[in-house]
């Protein structure tokens, strides 16, 4: 009776090492298909790409699915809740003549408070996507890859993004500054399309500078955006 319980126990053991070393095999074949995902993909495509795996890859990667999901959660935030909300922003905000920085002050204080919305969305869009990615572990071999990643497409983006805030805030605020001159001293400036007639001369140098400012202002948000869609094109 002894004989047979030693066997059992042996026969259990044997077994149980089995099962880790299929599951150890497992891990490691999931752990190569999601490096080689990332590796490919990600890293090697020029510019910023967050491919959506297939349902075949997914099952491929195992549990590493979800820390892919760190950075296709932020992309998908990211798109809902800031650059999408931009484009109306900006749209608000465009001004096609002096004439508009006097008739259109409440859609350019409207554009200035949706800008502040829009920086703090991104602020809580990576800062979730932070705090997820902490709690992930991963091998060393993994996390070299994922980290290089993870920077590509959200670290760099969000940061790159963050320098166009300033820039429109700047150019808002400029904008409303000249919008308000107009407007005290209307008695003193006739504006007709593009046209603008200004008859006192010290209203007319300070109109001109304040328009200088605002022309260097507008120099400065472009170059964000450059520099935004060197980051998306990867050149």
């Amino acid at each position: 009776m002894k004989n047979i319980v030693r066997l059992g126990v042996l026969g259990l053991c044997l077994a149980f090492s089995f099962m880790l070393a299929a599951c150890g095999n497992k891990e490691a074949e999931q752990r190569t298909a999601f490096i080689e995902f990332l590796q490919t993909r990600v890293l090697d495509k020029p510019g910023l790409r967050v491919p959506s795996p297939s349902e075949e890859q997914k099952k491929s990667f195992g549990d590493y699915a979800q820390h892919y999901a760190v950075i296709t959660d932020f992309t998908e935030g990211m798109n809902k809740s800031v650059s999408q909300p931009m484009g109306e922003v900006m749209a608000k905000g465009a001004l096609r003549s002096i004439g508009d920085l006097a008739t259109r002050r409440d859609d350019l204080k409207a554009a200035k408070e949706g800008l502040a919305g829009l920086r703090t969305a991104l602020d809580q869009q990576l800062a979730k996507a932070d705090a997820a990615r902490a709690q992930l572990k991963q091998p060393d071999d993994l996390k070299q890859v994922y980290d290089k990643a993870y920077e590509k497409t959200v670290s760099t983006p969000a940061a790159t993004f963050k320098e166009v805030f300033p820039a429109l805030d700047t150019t808002f605020d400029g904008a409303l500054a000249v919008g308000e001159f107009l407007q005290q001293n209307k008695s003193k400036i006739q504006i007709s399309g593009a046209s603008v007639t200004v008859t006192d001369p010290a209203v007319q140098a300070e109109l001109n500078k304040m328009l200088q400012n605002l022309n260097g202002q507008s120099a400065a948000i472009n170059a964000a955006q450059r520099k935004m869609q060197a980051v998306v094109r990867g050149s």
